[in-house]
């Protein structure tokens, strides 16, 4: 089979996935396009164009099956490469415009949301990260849709929905703990509960509430270090560096930064008791589910993807509106784990062997099947 892969936003998690998925099928020929993940404004609209007249000699292959994400303008990109138009195509979506939360800095505008809708509607078949991206798909467009002044044809949502399935990006075998460990180890005297936050600088990962969870919690002198890792960009939110002299100042802090070592990174993650999230935005929380897959038990809050993956007793209780009550909610939540742990009881995980590879890699063939199938049809 000769795949067309397009990646127009390519940030770490589509990288991985793509990677991924030409890994898992060595048999299929692979043809990839991606663009950095920088300049999001222009690129989610501009892809069409950087790669319609930058490529044709890679676009007017002859393929048998086209996979682009949600980010690819691909109603523009047929109409500047017309043969992508004939190819039996899927569209994946990492996550979706509509529940993307805009920071202070951006122009709240429908230029991106109609981008994801365009190209879903080319899409012979639909495939979303988790339920409650696609959830949230269909609700903001329909949302959308509602708004526009006249003729807006019947039938949209049916007709999208109709074609979309839910496949997670997978982990990769060497993810998971060796022996398949579901229980955190118990306290030992002197030990300190080690709890990471292993997320993107950014403002949608919400660091602000790990600020605030930490003002209550470390006062409390209990037996905690944190560990603040992820990938920085030239710009981070100012909370950092006062999460970083919060922990400096209660002799709490751990592993600091970026770890460019795989190896040290796992190292770290297998280290860890808990593993938390703050996040506004994650509409699968890879970050997460590695850190639970190498042994940590999640706290995370009861919205975006994880009720999904770890149900109602890994969450704590979520309010994006009042930060502090949720940063109140994360610190108790962490002293009540603390207090379980320093009884010498186990931590429970929860299992996340269904988002390993082999066990999803025949979704992702049964997907391209149902995709050329539907075009053909």
């Amino acid at each position: 089979m000769k795949i067309l892969l397009l990646s127009a936003y390519d940030a770490a998690s589509h990288q991985r996935w793509r990677k991924g998925l030409e890994a898992q099928f060595p048999d299929s020929h692979w043809t990839q396009l991606s663009l950095p993940p920088r300049y999001f404004n222009w690129r989610i609209r501009g892809n069409s164009l950087s790669w319609g007249f930058a490529e044709q000699a890679a676009l007017n292959g002859d393929y048998d099956l086209l996979i682009a994400t949600s980010m690819v303008d691909l109603s523009a990109l047929r109409g500047f490469v017309p043969a992508l138009g004939t190819v039996p195509t899927l569209v994946y979506f990492h996550e979706n415009q509509f529940a993307y939360p805009m920071s202070s800095r951006q122009h709240k505008g429908i230029e991106p949301q109609m981008v994801n809708l365009y190209s879903a509607l080319c899409g012979d078949l639909l495939v979303f990260n988790s339920d409650f991206n696609r959830q949230s798909f269909f609700e903001g467009t329909a949302a959308l849709l509602k708004k526009l002044p006249d003729r807006v044809p019947a039938g949209l949502i049916e007709r999208m929905r109709d074609r979309s399935r839910v496949i997670p990006v997978p982990l990769e075998e060497g993810c998971f703990v060796t022996g398949g460990r579901a229980l955190q180890g118990q306290c030992s005297p002197g030990e300190r509960l080690q709890l990471l936050w292993n997320h993107r600088w950014e403002y949608d990962k919400g660091p602000d509430r790990l600020l605030r969870a930490l003002e209550r919690l470390l006062p409390r002198d209990l037996p905690l270090t944190v560990h603040v890792v992820g990938q920085q960009f030239r710009q981070s939110p100012p909370e950092f560096e006062d999460i970083r002299t919060l922990l400096v100042n209660y002799g709490a802090l751990g592993q600091w930064g970026y770890v460019s070592s795989r190896n040290a990174y796992r190292q770290l993650l297998e280290s860890c008791h808990l593993v938390l999230s703050t996040a506004l935005h994650d509409f699968q929380g890879l970050a997460v589910l590695e850190a639970v897959a190498a042994g940590c038990r999640p706290l995370v809050p009861e919205r975006q993807a994880y009720p999904e993956w770890f149900g109602r007793s890994c969450c704590y209780t979520s309010d994006e509106t009042f930060s502090d009550r949720e940063a109140e909610a994360l610190a108790e939540a962490i002293i009540q784990q603390v207090e379980i742990w320093s009884s010498g009881q186990n931590l429970a995980v929860p299992d996340v062997t269904t988002m390993v590879w082999p066990r999803l890699r025949p979704h992702y063939q049964a997907a391209f099947e149902v995709a050329i199938s539907e075009k053909s049809a």
